[in-house]
Protein backbone atom coordinates (compact mmCIF):
# COMPACT_ATOMS: atom_id res chain seq x y z
CA UNK A 1 0.00 0.00 0.00
CA UNK A 2 1.50 3.32 -1.10
CA UNK A 3 1.38 6.57 0.93
CA UNK A 4 1.22 9.59 -1.40
CA UNK A 5 2.16 13.20 -0.70
CA UNK A 6 -1.54 14.12 -0.60
CA UNK A 7 -2.10 11.42 2.01
CA UNK A 8 0.74 12.95 4.03
CA UNK A 9 -0.85 16.44 3.89
CA UNK A 10 -4.20 15.03 4.93
CA UNK A 11 -2.53 13.32 7.90
CA UNK A 12 -1.02 16.65 8.86
CA UNK A 13 -4.40 18.36 8.65
CA UNK A 14 -5.85 15.81 11.04
CA UNK A 15 -3.10 16.45 13.59
CA UNK A 16 -3.51 19.32 16.05
CA UNK A 17 -0.14 20.91 16.70
CA UNK A 18 -1.57 23.60 19.06
CA UNK A 19 0.98 26.25 18.17
CA UNK A 20 0.16 29.53 19.91
CA UNK A 21 1.71 32.98 20.10
CA UNK A 22 4.11 33.37 23.11
CA UNK A 23 4.54 29.62 23.22
CA UNK A 24 8.10 28.30 23.57
CA UNK A 25 8.89 25.45 21.18
CA UNK A 26 11.91 23.32 20.38
CA UNK A 27 13.07 23.44 16.77
CA UNK A 28 15.95 22.43 14.53
CA UNK A 29 17.63 24.71 12.00
CA UNK A 30 16.77 23.31 8.55
CA UNK A 31 18.03 25.87 6.02
CA UNK A 32 18.67 29.57 5.32
CA UNK A 33 17.07 32.16 3.11
CA UNK A 34 17.44 35.84 2.30
CA UNK A 35 14.91 36.69 4.99
CA UNK A 36 16.32 34.49 7.77
CA UNK A 37 16.51 30.88 8.87
CA UNK A 38 13.93 28.14 8.43
CA UNK A 39 13.27 26.07 11.54
CA UNK A 40 11.64 22.64 11.70
CA UNK A 41 9.25 22.64 14.66
CA UNK A 42 7.12 19.75 13.43
CA UNK A 43 4.50 21.86 11.69
CA UNK A 44 3.05 21.74 8.18
CA UNK A 45 5.92 23.85 6.93
CA UNK A 46 9.15 25.13 8.33
CA UNK A 47 8.80 28.13 10.65
CA UNK A 48 10.60 31.38 9.80
CA UNK A 49 13.17 33.02 12.07
CA UNK A 50 13.56 36.54 10.58
CA UNK A 51 17.00 38.12 10.66
CA UNK A 52 15.75 40.93 12.93
CA UNK A 53 14.63 38.32 15.48
CA UNK A 54 17.83 36.28 15.56
CA UNK A 55 19.47 37.62 18.74
CA UNK A 56 20.23 40.66 20.85
CA UNK A 57 23.36 42.40 19.64
CA UNK A 58 24.41 39.48 17.45
CA UNK A 59 27.50 40.34 15.42
CA UNK A 60 28.00 36.87 13.90
CA UNK A 61 26.78 35.57 10.60
CA UNK A 62 23.53 33.63 10.78
CA UNK A 63 25.25 30.43 9.63
CA UNK A 64 27.82 30.76 12.46
CA UNK A 65 25.28 31.62 15.13
CA UNK A 66 22.82 28.90 14.12
CA UNK A 67 24.45 26.09 12.14
CA UNK A 68 22.21 23.64 10.27
CA UNK A 69 20.75 20.93 12.56
CA UNK A 70 21.23 23.11 15.67
CA UNK A 71 18.39 22.32 18.03
CA UNK A 72 17.19 24.84 20.61
CA UNK A 73 14.19 26.74 21.96
CA UNK A 74 12.37 29.49 20.06
CA UNK A 75 9.45 31.76 20.88
CA UNK A 76 6.41 31.93 18.61
CA UNK A 77 5.66 35.59 17.89
CA UNK A 78 3.19 35.19 15.00
CA UNK A 79 0.60 32.50 14.30
CA UNK A 80 0.37 30.50 11.08
CA UNK A 81 -0.22 32.50 7.92
CA UNK A 82 -2.20 31.31 4.90
CA UNK A 83 0.72 29.04 3.97
CA UNK A 84 0.84 27.50 7.43
CA UNK A 85 4.11 29.24 8.27
CA UNK A 86 4.81 30.34 11.86
CA UNK A 87 7.18 33.20 12.76
CA UNK A 88 9.72 32.64 15.51
CA UNK A 89 12.09 34.77 17.57
CA UNK A 90 15.24 34.18 19.55
CA UNK A 91 15.54 37.84 20.50
CA UNK A 92 12.14 37.94 22.18
CA UNK A 93 12.98 34.76 24.06
CA UNK A 94 16.14 36.42 25.38
CA UNK A 95 14.16 39.52 26.35
CA UNK A 96 11.62 37.34 28.16
CA UNK A 97 14.44 35.71 30.11
CA UNK A 98 15.91 39.12 30.94
CA UNK A 99 12.58 40.31 32.35
CA UNK A 100 12.78 37.36 34.74
CA UNK A 101 16.32 38.38 35.72
CA UNK A 102 15.19 41.95 36.41
CA UNK A 103 12.38 40.68 38.64
CA UNK A 104 14.95 38.74 40.65
CA UNK A 105 17.13 41.82 41.28
CA UNK A 106 17.75 42.43 44.98
CA UNK A 107 17.54 45.76 46.76
CA UNK A 108 20.67 47.80 46.13
CA UNK A 109 21.68 45.80 43.04
CA UNK A 110 22.56 47.99 40.07
CA UNK A 111 23.04 47.73 36.31
CA UNK A 112 24.46 49.93 33.57
CA UNK A 113 22.27 51.34 30.81
CA UNK A 114 22.87 53.73 27.93
CA UNK A 115 20.57 56.74 27.73
CA UNK A 116 19.03 56.98 24.26
CA UNK A 117 16.53 59.82 24.57
CA UNK A 118 14.50 62.26 26.65
CA UNK A 119 10.83 63.02 27.13
CA UNK A 120 8.76 65.40 29.22
CA UNK A 121 9.14 63.25 32.34
CA UNK A 122 12.81 62.27 32.16
CA UNK A 123 15.13 59.95 30.25
CA UNK A 124 14.67 56.81 28.18
CA UNK A 125 17.11 53.95 27.83
CA UNK A 126 17.39 50.57 26.13
CA UNK A 127 18.19 47.65 28.41
CA UNK A 128 18.87 44.57 26.27
CA UNK A 129 15.94 45.27 24.03
CA UNK A 130 13.66 46.53 26.81
CA UNK A 131 12.58 50.17 26.80
CA UNK A 132 13.22 51.75 30.20
CA UNK A 133 12.25 55.07 31.76
CA UNK A 134 14.25 57.15 34.28
CA UNK A 135 12.12 59.90 35.90
CA UNK A 136 13.73 63.34 36.06
CA UNK A 137 13.36 63.26 39.85
CA UNK A 138 15.59 60.18 39.92
CA UNK A 139 18.37 61.69 37.80
CA UNK A 140 21.32 63.18 39.68
CA UNK A 141 21.76 65.97 37.11
CA UNK A 142 18.20 67.23 36.84
CA UNK A 143 19.01 70.27 34.70
CA UNK A 144 19.95 69.99 31.01
CA UNK A 145 19.21 66.26 30.92
CA UNK A 146 19.59 66.36 27.12
CA UNK A 147 23.35 66.33 27.73
CA UNK A 148 23.03 62.82 29.17
CA UNK A 149 21.84 61.23 25.92
CA UNK A 150 24.39 58.67 24.75
CA UNK A 151 26.00 58.31 28.16
CA UNK A 152 26.28 55.14 30.24
CA UNK A 153 24.46 55.42 33.56
CA UNK A 154 24.49 53.22 36.66
CA UNK A 155 20.93 52.69 37.87
CA UNK A 156 18.82 50.58 40.19
CA UNK A 157 15.28 49.32 39.64
CA UNK A 158 12.25 51.23 40.90
CA UNK A 159 9.57 49.18 39.16
CA UNK A 160 9.55 46.15 36.89
CA UNK A 161 6.35 44.78 35.31
CA UNK A 162 6.79 42.36 32.36
CA UNK A 163 3.04 42.14 31.71
CA UNK A 164 2.78 45.90 31.18
CA UNK A 165 6.28 46.05 29.67
CA UNK A 166 7.15 48.66 32.27
CA UNK A 167 10.68 49.21 33.55
CA UNK A 168 11.39 52.27 35.72
CA UNK A 169 14.95 53.00 36.86
CA UNK A 170 16.69 55.38 39.27
CA UNK A 171 20.17 56.87 39.07
CA UNK A 172 19.80 58.65 42.43
CA UNK A 173 18.84 55.44 44.22
CA UNK A 174 21.82 53.60 42.72
CA UNK A 175 24.17 56.40 43.74
CA UNK A 176 22.68 56.40 47.25
CA UNK A 177 23.20 52.65 47.59
CA UNK A 178 26.82 52.97 46.46
CA UNK A 179 27.46 55.92 48.79
CA UNK A 180 25.99 54.06 51.76
CA UNK A 181 28.57 51.30 51.37
CA UNK A 182 31.33 53.90 51.74
CA UNK A 183 30.12 55.25 55.09
CA UNK A 184 30.68 53.98 58.65
CA UNK A 185 29.60 55.14 62.09
CA UNK A 186 32.15 57.55 63.58
CA UNK A 187 33.38 58.75 60.18
CA UNK A 188 33.94 62.46 59.62
CA UNK A 189 32.13 63.58 56.46
CA UNK A 190 31.72 66.83 54.55
CA UNK A 191 28.47 68.08 53.10
CA UNK A 192 26.21 71.01 52.33
CA UNK A 193 22.97 71.95 54.03
CA UNK A 194 20.29 71.31 51.40
CA UNK A 195 17.07 71.77 53.35
CA UNK A 196 15.85 72.85 56.79
CA UNK A 197 13.09 71.62 59.04
CA UNK A 198 12.15 72.72 62.57
CA UNK A 199 13.72 69.51 63.89
CA UNK A 200 17.03 69.76 62.01
CA UNK A 201 18.98 70.18 58.79
CA UNK A 202 19.21 67.80 55.84
CA UNK A 203 22.78 67.62 54.60
CA UNK A 204 23.79 66.47 51.11
CA UNK A 205 26.80 64.17 51.41
CA UNK A 206 27.26 63.82 47.68
CA UNK A 207 24.41 61.66 46.44
CA UNK A 208 22.93 60.78 49.80
CA UNK A 209 21.02 62.89 52.32
CA UNK A 210 21.72 62.84 56.07
CA UNK A 211 19.91 64.42 59.02
CA UNK A 212 21.66 66.69 61.51
CA UNK A 213 19.06 66.85 64.29
CA UNK A 214 18.72 70.13 66.17
CA UNK A 215 19.73 68.38 69.42
CA UNK A 216 22.97 67.18 67.79
CA UNK A 217 24.13 70.56 66.48
CA UNK A 218 25.60 71.77 69.78
CA UNK A 219 25.93 70.76 73.40
CA UNK A 220 24.17 74.04 74.13
CA UNK A 221 20.49 74.66 73.41
CA UNK A 222 19.77 75.71 69.80
CA UNK A 223 16.60 77.75 69.38
CA UNK A 224 16.55 77.84 65.57
CA UNK A 225 18.33 75.66 63.00
CA UNK A 226 18.34 78.46 60.43
CA UNK A 227 20.18 80.79 62.79
CA UNK A 228 23.11 78.39 62.95
CA UNK A 229 23.05 76.47 59.65
CA UNK A 230 21.27 78.29 56.82
CA UNK A 231 20.74 76.47 53.52
CA UNK A 232 23.99 76.30 51.56
CA UNK A 233 26.25 76.05 54.62
CA UNK A 234 29.22 73.75 54.01
CA UNK A 235 30.08 71.77 57.12
CA UNK A 236 31.83 68.76 58.56
CA UNK A 237 30.06 66.32 60.87
CA UNK A 238 30.46 62.89 62.42
CA UNK A 239 28.18 59.99 61.45
CA UNK A 240 26.24 59.17 64.59
CA UNK A 241 24.00 56.41 63.23
CA UNK A 242 23.64 54.52 59.95
CA UNK A 243 20.68 52.46 58.74
CA UNK A 244 21.56 51.01 55.33
CA UNK A 245 18.29 49.10 54.99
CA UNK A 246 16.21 52.28 55.36
CA UNK A 247 18.80 54.58 53.80
CA UNK A 248 18.98 56.84 56.86
CA UNK A 249 22.04 58.63 58.20
CA UNK A 250 22.24 60.67 61.41
CA UNK A 251 24.96 63.29 61.92
CA UNK A 252 26.41 65.21 64.85
CA UNK A 253 28.51 68.37 65.10
CA UNK A 254 28.13 68.63 68.87
CA UNK A 255 30.75 65.88 69.30
CA UNK A 256 33.27 68.19 67.65
CA UNK A 257 32.88 70.86 70.34
CA UNK A 258 35.52 71.35 73.03
CA UNK A 259 32.99 73.26 75.10
CA UNK A 260 29.20 73.71 75.01
CA UNK A 261 28.08 76.31 72.49
CA UNK A 262 31.27 76.36 70.42
CA UNK A 263 29.30 75.57 67.26
CA UNK A 264 27.25 78.69 67.90
CA UNK A 265 29.99 81.24 68.56
CA UNK A 266 33.07 79.67 66.91
CA UNK A 267 31.70 77.69 63.95
CA UNK A 268 34.68 78.37 61.64
CA UNK A 269 37.18 77.23 64.27
CA UNK A 270 35.29 73.99 64.90
CA UNK A 271 35.17 73.23 61.17
CA UNK A 272 38.85 74.10 60.63
CA UNK A 273 39.94 71.78 63.44
CA UNK A 274 37.37 69.02 62.82
CA UNK A 275 39.83 66.40 61.50
CA UNK A 276 42.30 66.91 64.34
CA UNK A 277 39.56 66.89 66.95
CA UNK A 278 38.23 63.57 65.71
CA UNK A 279 41.74 62.07 65.74
CA UNK A 280 42.33 63.36 69.27
CA UNK A 281 39.02 62.00 70.51
CA UNK A 282 39.72 58.61 68.96
CA UNK A 283 43.13 58.49 70.64
CA UNK A 284 41.65 59.48 74.02
CA UNK A 285 38.93 56.88 73.62
CA UNK A 286 41.50 54.18 72.81
CA UNK A 287 43.61 55.16 75.83
CA UNK A 288 40.57 55.12 78.10
CA UNK A 289 39.65 51.64 76.85
CA UNK A 290 43.17 50.36 77.64
CA UNK A 291 43.30 51.68 81.22
CA UNK A 292 41.08 48.99 82.82
CA UNK A 293 43.30 46.28 81.29
CA UNK A 294 46.44 47.89 82.78
CA UNK A 295 44.79 48.25 86.19
CA UNK A 296 43.56 44.65 86.10
CA UNK A 297 47.04 43.40 85.28
CA UNK A 298 48.53 45.48 88.11
CA UNK A 299 45.93 44.14 90.54
CA UNK A 300 46.58 40.57 89.45
CA UNK A 301 50.33 41.01 89.98
CA UNK A 302 49.79 42.59 93.40
CA UNK A 303 47.54 39.72 94.55
CA UNK A 304 49.97 36.99 93.47
CA UNK A 305 51.87 35.55 96.51
CA UNK A 306 55.61 36.22 96.43
CA UNK A 307 57.83 33.27 95.65
CA UNK A 308 59.84 32.13 98.68
CA UNK A 309 63.51 33.02 98.59
CA UNK A 310 66.19 31.38 100.66
CA UNK A 311 67.79 33.71 103.18
CA UNK A 312 66.46 36.81 101.51
CA UNK A 313 67.68 39.96 103.16
CA UNK A 314 64.93 42.38 104.19
CA UNK A 315 64.61 45.38 101.95
CA UNK A 316 62.75 48.64 102.29
CA UNK A 317 59.44 48.51 100.43
CA UNK A 318 59.02 50.81 97.45
CA UNK A 319 55.62 52.45 97.08
CA UNK A 320 54.46 53.04 93.49
CA UNK A 321 51.73 55.60 93.05
CA UNK A 322 49.49 55.00 90.04
CA UNK A 323 48.92 57.90 87.68
CA UNK A 324 45.49 59.50 88.06
CA UNK A 325 42.85 58.34 85.61
CA UNK A 326 42.42 60.63 82.63
CA UNK A 327 39.44 62.97 82.77
CA UNK A 328 36.34 61.84 80.84
CA UNK A 329 36.29 62.86 77.17
CA UNK A 330 33.39 63.43 74.77
CA UNK A 331 32.36 60.06 73.36
CA UNK A 332 32.80 60.12 69.61
CA UNK A 333 29.63 58.18 68.86
CA UNK A 334 27.35 59.57 71.54
CA UNK A 335 26.29 63.16 71.31
CA UNK A 336 25.96 64.86 74.73
CA UNK A 337 22.61 66.34 75.61
CA UNK A 338 22.35 70.08 74.89
CA UNK A 339 22.36 72.27 77.98
CA UNK A 340 19.18 74.24 78.67
CA UNK A 341 19.37 77.91 77.87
Amino acid sequence: MSFSHDDFLKALDQHDFSFEVNQTVVGKVASYGNDGAYIDIGGKSAALLPLREVSLGADQKLEELLPVNTEREFLIIRAQDENGQITLSLKQLEIKAFWAQLQAFESGQTLKVRVNGTNKGGLTANVKGIKAFIPRSHVVQRENIEELVGQLMTVSILEVDPDRKKLVLSQRQAQRAQRMTELVIGQLVSGKVADLRPFGAFVDLGGVSALLHINNISQKYVASVNSVLPVGTVLKAVILDLDEARGRISLSTSVLENRPGEMLDAFEAVMAEAEQRVVTQQQQKAETAEEPEVEAETLKTAEAPPEPEAKAAPEKATVVTAAPTAAPVIALLKAPKPQPH
